[in-house]
């Protein structure tokens, strides 16, 4: 969760470099091509059934393709800082796909935290946007600011990972984390490869500095392999619900890259907004008293 921050706030110079549909492509096929071992089946894995080959590609579909979309384009219209306050609501959201789909109950305390994480995500959306420079785009011109629609999107990036954390839970009882990481990058790459193949026959990579494509190459990895590989992993071992207390590293490290790294700034309404964020992911994830 810590690395996923990370490269949620430093995806935001990368947006600058390339086009959202092209910096997919990219990242998937750059972890393509250093995992291709990891595709290989174990000799103690059971074959896939259907229903785990649909798994996968839903895995991929909503946990990879559209959250990678969702928060590039998202982070490209917003600040860091925000999008690290929205990603705060990950572990309420968790719960309430898990009240939908595995008719788990909702306590008092799940239903504060989804209070706490609504109201900290209004603040948001009504406070100005922190004095910060432009964003440039891939093509020199200043990148529009709608941090609206930004926000709408990073969010739409939260259901995302809240479909991956629900149905990775399902795919780690048949599958190892390698097996898992390796099929849900390839579908990823499939799935952006006519938009990636459009954007690059009209892209200029030799415009692009060596410090980008080295910040390209870390992303790729981080957030295809290390990240998914780390979760899986602990998935096998750890309770979703237990996982998700986690997620608060989340918008900690994007808050911090954002703020140390990016110069970003934290308006009051902001640190308001954040604090009722934290306030949520500790209601929801606080260890429940045993008789």
């Amino acid at each position: 969760m810590s690395l996923v921050g990370g490269y949620v706030a430093l995806s935001k110079p990368l947006v600058a470099a390339f086009p959202v549909l092209l910096l997919a492509w990219l990242r998937f096929g750059i972890a393509a091509l250093a995992m291709p071992h990891w595709l290989r089946r174990p000799p103690d894995e059971p074959p896939m059934s259907g229903r785990t080959r649909g798994l996968v590609f839903l895995e991929s579909f909503l946990g990879n393709f559209l959250f990678s979309v969702c928060m590039l384009f998202g982070v490209s219209l917003t600040s860091a800082v925000s999008a690290g306050v929205i990603m705060a609501s990950i572990p309420a959201a968790v719960a309430v796909a898990s009240w939908l789909f595995l008719r788990e109950r909702i306590t008092v305390r799940i239903g504060l935290a989804i209070g706490c994480a609504a109201v900290g995500i209004g603040l948001l959306a009504l406070a100005p946007a922190p004095a910060h420079a432009p964003a440039t785009g891939h093509n020199g011109a200043t990148a529009p600011s709608m941090p609206w629609l930004g926000n709408l999107l990073v969010f739409c990036a939260v259901l995302c990972e809240t479909a991956y954390a629900v149905i990775g839970k399902s795919l780690t009882g048949s599958l190892g984390p390698k097996r898992i990481s390796s099929l849900i990058n390839l579908w990823g790459f499939v799935l952006s490869m006519p938009f990636g193949i459009w954007f690059a026959l009209q892209f200029d990579f030799s415009a692009v500095r060596f410090g980008t494509w080295a910040l390209l190459v870390v992303y790729a990895l981080a957030a295809s392999i290390w990240t998914v590989w780390l979760w899986m992993t602990g998935l096998r071992h750890v309770p979703a619900a237990q996982a998700g207390v986690f997620a608060v590293m989340l918008p900690v490290s994007a808050a911090l890259v954002g703020v140390l790294v990016l110069g970003e700034n934290l308006s009051a309404p902001q640190l308001l907004a954040f604090a009722l964020a934290l306030v949520g992911v500790v209601l929801a994830t606080w260890p429940a008293r045993r008789s």
